[in-house]
């Protein structure tokens, strides 16, 4: 596939250009071939043969580079045990493979999403290291590796690597790394995972930025500014960077506990919130906070989109902010500003004694949301009269107070849950058009706090499979939370389908273009 970039035939980045846009200009693969396409080659890692019944806990969800011609040429990804692996893209051959052997502690899902790639001018042509691959790994490394043999960089860090563990006594699986670092001007930056759910405070979700050649530190970001009674706020989804402007754009996840606020008032700062740093200095330039005090763990699930926004005859740099509750927020990138105005929706008051709500929570005018959360007894659905019956009653039932019901010892409506609408893999700008193709969840969550003697829940899941309850413990809180889809007695979704679809965004108008059922219910029946 092709980039957008004048690289040509390259994918040199995770959404395959610094602003995420997803798209490809090459055109070989059209709507006339692409029924047409057959198989070419199989690559397997090996993983099953190498660690047997641990692959239970991974997630293989990478998305490969194509480095360039200079760099060898190579599609390079890597596993959930952030093996990085580059084959011939002709033939799928293994040309090298590099092993970082993490230390595999920890009860999280095992992910890699991808590496980044940059070119090291500094560097002489023809030596080593010159081209560049960077990982941040499940123990908290940061590696950089020669882009054409794999070998790690010996003048990066400590013989290629910079350990993002400091003095906190961390451990793997309370932070890790899922998404691949941002590379740009001489800066590397990478975010990190924080366990979710398990306990009140959690470690801090500090983004921390490095020079590219040496490893040697530059800056670091705390979204709570060391608030002492919380943690989080981290980076998990894939940044941007606007390298012209010298911008970067973080997406930021929710403070902890995830579900329980009362010992975090206020807002949460840079939580929940889209923040634009000067990537040389890590100084804020703007930030906009989509959900404040979050109760429902409603993190910016996605990468940031850079465009020029187009309208009227104007042209404006602009980032695309997509979020769990399906809004598309559009902002001027360099100021700030939003492009559509935002509204105020007021929210239910929390049945928590202590829990100080936001009194409202933003909304923008334009693009409409992506679903629609509004939820009663009579928009129950079913394949037949007696579980139709059934969803509507168990409907009737919930504490509902619309988008944003605080959950509560009763057992609550989430729509959207936790999983979204959109999540982290985000959309997809076709070319210069500003139409945003975004894949959406749409299947209703319930969720209930239940009182619980310190640590007496369990569960290691980091969100409820498919047609499971999850209960964990919010360790250092009185409660317990409770989560999962709200269905019929025969496992199916009580809230009308599609339960997946594929929507069209129009930026530039502000509307929906239209939308269709993305999926299948062929592993969701009894």
């Amino acid at each position: 596939l092709g980039s957008s970039a004048a690289a040509g035939s390259d994918w040199l980045h995770y959404g395959g250009d610094p602003g995420g846009r997803h798209y490809s200009m090459a055109a070989r693969i059209n709507r006339d071939n692409v029924d047409k396409l057959e198989v070419a080659w199989v690559y397997r890692t090996g993983d099953m043969a190498r660690y047997g019944d641990a692959m239970a806990n991974t997630s293989t969800q990478s998305t490969p580079i194509l480095l360039p011609e200079a760099a060898g040429s190579s599609l390079v990804f890597c596993t959930p045990y952030n093996r990085v692996i580059a084959l011939d893209p002709a033939s799928g051959e293994q040309r090298w493979q590099f092993d970082p052997e993490i230390d595999r502690r920890g009860d999280r899902p095992f992910r890699c999403r991808g590496v980044s790639y940059a070119e090291q001018a500094g560097v002489p042509e023809g030596q080593s290291c010159r081209h560049r691959l960077y990982m941040g790994t499940h123990d908290r490394h940061l590696w950089a590796i020669d882009a054409r043999n794999g070998k790690p960089c010996e003048d990066f860090g400590d013989g290629g690597a910079v350990s993002l563990y400091g003095a906190e006594g961390y451990t793997p699986g309370d932070v890790s790394n899922s998404s691949a670092p941002v590379v740009a001007n001489g800066v590397v930056v990478v975010g990190s995972t924080v366990i979710d759910f398990a306990r009140a405070t959690t470690p801090r979700g500090t983004v921390k930025a490095f020079r590219s050649d040496s490893g040697a530190p530059l800056w670091s970001f705390d979204p709570l500014l060391e608030h002492a009674d919380s943690g989080s706020a981290n980076v998990w989804a894939p940044m941007s960077v606007d390298e012209d402007n010298g911008l970067l754009f973080l997406p930021t996840s929710a403070a902890s506990p995830d579900y329980y606020g009362v010992d975090r008032p206020g807002d949460g700062l840079y939580a929940n919130s889209l923040v634009a740093l000067d990537l040389r200095s890590g100084e804020v330039r703007w930030h906009f906070q989509h959900v404040r005090h979050d109760l429902w763990d409603y993190d910016t699930p996605s990468q940031p989109i850079l465009f020029d926004w187009t309208r009227k005859g104007s042209s404006i740099p602009a980032v695309a902010q997509l979020t769990k509750q399906g809004f598309v927020f559009v902002f001027n990138r360099l100021t700030g500003e939003s492009l559509w105005e935002i509204t105020e929706q007021p929210v239910a008051p929390s049945q928590i004694p202590g829990e100080q709500v936001a009194p409202t929570q933003p909304k923008p005018i334009a693009p409409p949301q992506l679903l629609d959360p509004f939820l009663m007894p009579s928009d129950a659905w079913g394949l037949t009269l007696w579980d139709r019956a059934d969803c509507a009653r168990q409907i009737a039932e919930l504490h509902n107070a619309g988008l944003f019901t605080p959950t509560s010892e009763e057992l609550t409506l989430m729509f959207p849950g936790s999983l979204g609408g959109p999540n982290w893999g985000g959309g997809a700008l076709l070319g210069d058009s500003g139409v945003l193709l975004v894949n959406v969840n749409n299947v209703a969550f319930t969720g209930q706090l239940i009182p619980s003697p310190e640590g007496a829940g369990q569960g290691a899941q980091d969100h409820p499979a498919a047609g499971h309850r999850m209960r964990v413990t919010m360790q250092g809180t009185p409660y317990d939370i409770e989560i999962g889809s709200l269905q019929s007695p025969l496992g199916i979704p009580c809230n009308p389908p599609p339960w997946g679809k594929l929507v069209a965004v129009d930026l530039m108008q502000g509307t929906i273009l239209w939308e269709t059922a993305l999926g299948s219910v062929h592993e969701m029946g009894p």
